[in-house]
């Protein structure tokens, strides 16, 4: 493969990506270039796959290290097999039905936190139902702590 391959040029014209973003990419773990007799990098399909997954991923909200850190197991010069996202897939489930279930929440209360500004008051349903956060200290606690 380190003949042959894509290039980064290649890469970044099938995904839509920077060349920077590609190596940034690479930086995080998500893509594995073999180099070539000149030191170029040169990548398999299996990279379009993988960038796509973590471009995907990012679009749902899911920080780049929970994303390189799922595909960490994934194999390296190789496309990956059904078996494997199935595995990616179920571990990022919970994950995933946790930040629905908080925009749901979110959307249901926000009219209620508008113009709070602090989310320490006691009528804050949504981030500090009871003023229970009021010891902790001023301003947004619960995003403060976080």
């Amino acid at each position: 493969m380190p003949q042959t391959g894509l290039t980064i040029g290649d890469l970044a014209r099938r995904t839509g990506l920077a060349v920077s973003a590609i190596r940034f990419y690479e930086t995080h773990g998500i893509v594995h270039p073999v180099r070539n007799a000149g030191g170029h990098r040169r990548y398999g399909a299996h990279d379009l796959r993988r960038l796509s997954f973590a471009m995907i991923a990012q679009k749902l909200g899911l920080p780049l290290s929970d994303i390189a850190a799922h595909m960490t197991g994934l194999p390296i010069h190789k496309a990956p097999s059904k078996t494997d996202w199935t595995r990616i897939s179920t571990a990022m489930r919970a994950d995933l039905d946790a930040r629905i279930t908080a925009l749901e929440r979110l959307r249901d209360n926000l009219d209620g936190c508008i113009g709070c500004g602090c989310l320490s008051l006691e009528a804050c349903a949504l981030y500090n139902p009871d003023d229970t956060r009021a010891s902790d200290g001023t301003g947004p606690r619960m995003l403060i702590d976080d």
